[in-house]
């Protein structure tokens, strides 16, 4: 006869039908918890294993903490710079033309106020005419002064002239009565005066003679002619006249220098005769006193006006 084992799953293993697997199984697991015992009792607690929540209760070293900052200051300054350098270009600089359509650059640029001037007119500062405004330079102001003064004191010459003109027929004198005298040349002043510089001196470029005088000495051609210059302004003459004289079949030319501004009393193309008054001495152009600057010339060359006078009976 077999025998029949109980199965019941509240069977234990004192039950007398339990399986026998079942009871060699328990008795392997009380010898195994029997020797864990055995070990965890024989084992020192110092080499015993930390537990993990143990560890983490340990402070961090110093280079721990140090390494762990850079660590975040490295990502403070990484993460912005990373952003600048995809987000800025598109701001640095306009993009280029014709490739993506109108930038942000040529927005803005639009938008801004122009002045288009291709329109306009403008006159090129060749084509303004000088003399269509009035003197503006202390300069032209000054010349300006000085020629309305010489032109009033040549008016007035011209007055007193008629009236010595006048004096003269009725027997008196003036300033600008002719020079006494006779011969076809005669010496230019009333009195003899006092010889300055000579001819050729100062190394050869005084081209006349110096005649020292009072102002305001009448000063008259050496012989009759025509007036070929007549100027307030003649160089470093001054005011000064020149005479064309036909002498002898020569062409004699003589020049009066350093006279009084406005005391011309003859014009270009006059014809003056031996004596007839010029103007008056004075200082004028390139000159320190009063005095005479005469000047003569034959068939254009340049000779000794006193030895010249002195030929012709004058001096």
């Amino acid at each position: 006869m077999t025998d029949s084992f109980e199965t019941r799953h509240d069977a234990s293993e004192g039950t007398p039908n339990a399986p026998a697997t079942r009871r060699a199984r328990r008795a392997m697991e009380a010898r195994r918890q029997t020797n864990r015992g055995a070990l965890r009792s024989s084992t020192p607690a110092a080499t015993r294993p930390t537990p993990p929540a143990a560890q983490a209760k340990q402070p961090r070293s110093r280079r721990s903490v140090a390494r762990s900052w850079a660590s975040t200051a490295i990502v403070g300054l990484v993460v912005p710079g990373l952003f600048a350098t995809m987000a800025l270009p598109s701001y640095a600089s306009p993009e280029a033309a014709g490739t993506h359509g109108p930038s942000s650059y040529d927005i803005a640029t639009a938008s801004a106020q122009t002045l288009d001037a291709s329109d306009v007119a403008v006159e090129p500062a060749m084509n303004l005419v000088r003399d269509i405004y009035g003197a503006t330079t202390s300069e032209e102001l000054e010349a300006a002064r000085k020629a309305a003064e010489a032109e009033a004191a040549a008016k007035r010459a011209r007055e007193q002239a008629r009236e010595d003109s006048a004096n003269d027929s009725t027997g008196g004198g003036g300033p600008y009565s002719a020079i006494a005298g006779d011969g076809s040349v005669r010496w230019p002043l009333p009195g003899r005066g006092t010889i300055g510089d000579g001819f050729m001196s100062r190394g050869g470029s005084h081209h006349g003679v110096d005649i020292l005088i009072a102002g305001g000495t009448p000063i008259g051609s050496v012989a009759d002619g025509v007036v070929v210059v007549s100027q307030e302004s003649y160089g470093g003459y001054g005011v000064g006249v020149v005479v064309e004289h036909n002498i002898g079949g020569q062409t004699v030319r003589s020049t009066y220098g350093h006279m009084t501004y406005g005391s011309r009393q003859v014009s270009v193309g006059q014809h003056v005769t031996a004596g007839q008054v010029l103007g008056l001495v004075g200082s004028t152009g390139r000159s320190t006193a009063n005095h005479l600057h005469i000047e003569i010339t034959i068939n254009g060359g340049l000779v000794d006006p006193l030895g010249w006078l002195r030929a012709n009976g004058a001096y």
